[in-house]
């Protein structure tokens, strides 16, 4: 059985990434803030870590064949930039400490290209209140291109991946590296259901490493 950590298991993407691995028969280390929040079973177990504590989270890591990280600092954090960055950073370098080789980690759809090579952060529409996450987002991809030592991917979730779509698991879906996956109709939508999906998919094709993909219906 293959075991995997999942960074941020408690979150709207991590638990479903949880569940999904479970489902597919992985042993799961659940890595979170509050591990009696995590339902622990036979599949399935927790640990209480700060993710800036390098040393402590590496330990948490030892041992796991992949991690995935879904971290998120909080969308109403007033110091989101930073922590997304910082913690994100931290991260990675507790991977690498961690003597982890696969490394799979989720940012923002910000980050993906539009017309004329703009990124999506940047168009006038984009809602200010989630530009410190998804320039965040942004920066860590650039550094993250500058890791030779870990297979890293980092996905962009579809711009649509809410609330709204959940309950919703088709295990259907397009990608691309660059550019979003639209539909007819120029949406870019996948359930939170269907990123675990794709990013187990992932984990088990290799299809990405070092490089940035997305997904949408």
């Amino acid at each position: 059985m293959k075991k995997v950590a999942v960074i941020g298991a408690t979150g709207f993407v991590g638990t479903q990434v949880v569940n999904e691995l479970a489902n597919r028969g992985y042993a799961v280390k659940a890595i979170v803030r509050d591990a009696s929040k995590v339902e622990q079973n036979d599949k399935v177990s927790a640990k209480s870590i700060d993710v800036n504590n390098i040393d402590e989270l590496s330990e948490a890591l030892k041992g796991s064949d992949a991690v995935i990280s879904t971290f998120n600092a909080g969308w109403t954090n007033p110091n989101l930039y930073n922590d997304f960055l910082t913690g994100s950073e931290n991260i990675e370098k507790a991977v690498e400490k961690a003597g982890v080789k696969r490394f799979i980690t989720v940012g923002g759809a910000g980050s993906l290209y539009i017309a004329d090579g703009v990124q999506i952060v940047d168009t006038p529409d984009f809602p200010e209140a989630y530009k410190p996450g998804a320039t965040a987002a942004r920066d860590y991809l650039n550094k993250i291109k500058e890791n030779s030592t870990l297979d890293w991917t980092f996905f962009s979730p579809a711009i649509e991946m809410n609330q709204a779509n959940v309950g919703s698991r088709t295990g259907k879906y397009r990608t691309s590296l660059e550019t979003p996956v639209l539909n007819e109709e120029g949406r870019s939508i996948l359930s939170v259901e269907d990123v675990a999906v794709v990013l187990v998919d992932e984990l088990e094709q290799n299809n990405h490493i070092r490089e940035r993909f997305t997904a949408a219906y």
